[in-house]
């Protein structure tokens, strides 16, 4: 290999063919992938050879292999888990991200993406309205995002209680309780488990998944010593949101942290249309989501926001004497985030904001809703057919009646491939779950998503007389 350039140039232009070609097939592509990882790996393996390759070769021969075991996650009719597209802006400025190749750790090393780390997360902070001095981490996505601001949670009521938590640790300190509601994500009991903060207790929630006020109030009366309550911005089913006003209320008022788990709801926060949604939630101590879900950039990408920046770097900054500073009164975009050594992750993000604006990155939102509202309206209108939740955001949760014939539509819409929807199980009930998270579906998308579901209800219920003997 050489260091002139040119294998640089013949690697990249193939790399450029083929993510071009990729792109372009998304639209007519089997949204599934057409091999197993077994068969893959069979594809893949073998022993190492002995010569280089050269690496012109080798992007090719990985994109060859690679394509039949690739989901077509950017296609406008991909709807299986909450899973963003990219938007163009986006995209473009990650491929610098991998050419930079920058461990965008230090503001003294890297200056050119700790600046657009800085300017990224002013934007953000703007955007929602939260406090203008928060301090923001960019991880790898919202369940480390969640573990940031819990653990930032842990220092500050620890603190409030007398413990030093980086002198003594865990041991001899108060126990916090850990509050969430009754639908909250796995990814919150994760991050708890990960801090050593046990088991939360659990307050019911309403049919939709919100945190009753009402039994919240009784559970926190009856609590001694440290607190955090984890709220929850964009139910996983549902998409519906905690009553923030009323329960960061009460938690403030008891001394207690507020967190948000807001991985794709968060950025309800952004829209006037929302605001009866998300009313309260500025007033919250932290806050956790995905630019990868609803902002549209590339994997992979969360966010933290802490409303108490200095009790953000007591959690997670350091100092040694080769990590150098540009500024004794500035922090580190390392000390923000649970790595030293880190991707330029912020770039991408102020490149879809940079391309988007302020009016754009609404509409986004907006356009998001807008689709999966249509989408609970055509899908509605079928025979058989119920939509479960109201559709107050990105989510809308399907039956076909019995829970074999919901799992028989959506095995047969998977295997159709024109669109991908995920199974899930909510209140006792298998379910189809609609997330709505990617930037270029349009009303074709929406027909044919429509259309394919009617399809596969149609070959399900075929199928089931089939199944039953004299039918």
């Amino acid at each position: 290999m050489s260091t002139d350039g040119g294998d640089f140039n013949e690697a990249l232009s193939r790399a450029k063919e083929h993510a071009l070609s990729w792109l372009a097939s998304v639209e007519t592509r089997p949204v599934g992938p057409q091999k197993s990882v077994d068969q893959l790996a069979a594809d893949f393996g073998g022993p190492l050879q002995e010569a280089p390759i050269p690496p012109a070769e080798v992007v090719d021969e990985l994109a060859r292999l690679a394509d039949p075991g690739l989901m077509a996650m950017p296609s406008g009719r991909f709807f299986g888990w909450v899973i963003g597209g990219t938007l163009p802006a986006a995209l473009g400025a990650d491929w610098l991200v991998s050419a930079w190749d920058q461990n965008s750790a230090m503001r003294y090393a890297t200056p050119a993406t700790a600046a657009i780390e800085e300017t990224a997360a002013r934007w953000i902070v703007d955007l929602f309205g939260f406090p203008a001095r928060s301090g923001v981490g960019f991880t790898t996505g919202a369940t480390m995002a969640n573990f940031v601001g819990l653990a930032s949670a842990r220092e500050k009521v620890l603190a409030d209680v007398g413990h030093d938590l980086n002198a003594d640790g865990l041991a001899g300190a108060p126990r916090i309780t850990v509050i969430v509601g009754e639908e909250r994500h796995a990814s919150v009991d994760l991050a708890l488990r990960y801090l050593g903060l046990g088991k939360p207790v659990v307050v019911p929630a309403d049919d939709e998944g919100r945190t009753h006020v009402g039994a919240f109030a009784e559970v926190l009366s009856g609590i001694r010593g440290p607190v955090i309550v984890c709220l929850q911005a964009g139910n996983l089913h549902s998409g519906a949101f905690d009553p923030f006003d009323e329960i960061v209320t009460l938690a403030h008022e008891r001394g207690a942290w507020v967190h948000v788990d807001g991985a794709f709801g968060l950025w309800a926060g952004i829209s006037p249309r929302f605001d009866a949604l998300t009313r309260g939630m500025v007033r919250a101590d932290s806050w956790a989501t995905d630019a990868h879900k609803t902002l549209n950039v590339p994997y992979d990408c969360g966010v933290v926001i802490v409303a108490h920046p200095d009790v953000l770097h007591s959690a997670f900054g350091t100092s040694t004497s080769y990590l150098i500073r540009d500024d004794a009164g500035s922090s580190d975009p390392f000390e923000r985030v649970p790595e030293m050594s880190r991707r330029a992750r912020a770039v991408p993000v102020w490149a879809a904001l940079r391309s988007l604006g302020r009016v754009g990155t609404v509409e986004l939102v907006d356009r998001l809703v807008d689709t999966a509202q249509a989408l609970a309206r055509g899908l509605a209108a079928l025979p058989g057919v119920e939509v479960l939740n109201e559709v107050v955001f990105t989510q809308v949760c399907l039956s076909f009646g019995s829970d074999e014939r919901t799992r028989l539509v959506t095995q047969r819409l998977i295997d159709d491939g024109d669109v991908w929807m995920s199974g899930s199980r909510w209140h006792g009930r298998d379910i189809l779950r609609i997330s709505v998270s990617n930037w270029s579906t349009d009303a074709d998308d929406i027909a044919r998503s429509i259309e394919a579901v009617e399809r596969a209800s149609g070959e399900a219920a075929g199928g089931a007389a089939a199944a039953v003997p004299g039918a």
